[in-house]
């Protein structure tokens, strides 16, 4: 078990690293949504996590995955991101994440969330806010080779047109 909880963990740390600057501009009109998201491709940097094993021992709902990390746009670093996953199911070998993240990046700071069943690739999260330039962002964060070193993201970034 201890196996499958380290790729659970690395998964979500992957998935939370987004950040950096865009390599689009958000065009604004007053009745439409931006015609092109911003979009940020970046490498996975995993840091640090931690599995609190909640009672009963061993894999089960509640169990929790804490994790950070940093994120990097031609090998430099560029954000830092922390967040959890929590156990919402066990069906035998298949095991149910909800996961909750927030990447500080030099802009201000995104947050995501989704459901990820062990062993599944790519991963995508709805990005469901922010602070700062992404205050409100709105897209999706899609994940490839998780716990690896070559993981990568690549979000796709909305700012709805201001009123």
């Amino acid at each position: 078990m201890k196996t499958l909880r380290k790729t659970v963990v690395v998964a979500a740390a992957g998935a939370l690293l987004v950040g950096g600057p865009s390599a689009y501009g958000a065009e604004t009109s007053s009745a439409n949504p931006p015609a092109h998201p911003e979009i940020l491709e970046l490498a996975v940097e995993n840091d640090q996590y931690a599995a609190p094993d909640l009672p009963p021992t061993g894999t089960s709902v509640g169990d929790l995955y804490v994790y950070s990390g940093w994120l990097l746009k031609d090998g430099r670093r560029v954000g830092q991101g922390g967040g959890s996953c929590q156990i919402i199911q066990v069906d035998n070998a298949k095991i149910t994440t909800q996961c909750l993240l927030t990447a500080k990046l030099e802009q201000g700071s995104l947050t995501m969330q989704s459901l990820w069943v062990s062993g599944e690739s790519p991963l995508d999260m709805a990005i469901t806010g922010g602070t700062g330039a992404y205050r409100d962002a709105q897209g999706t964060v899609r994940v490839w080779d998780i716990g690896t070193p070559e993981e990568r993201m690549r979000a796709e970034i909305t700012h709805p047109a201001t009123r």
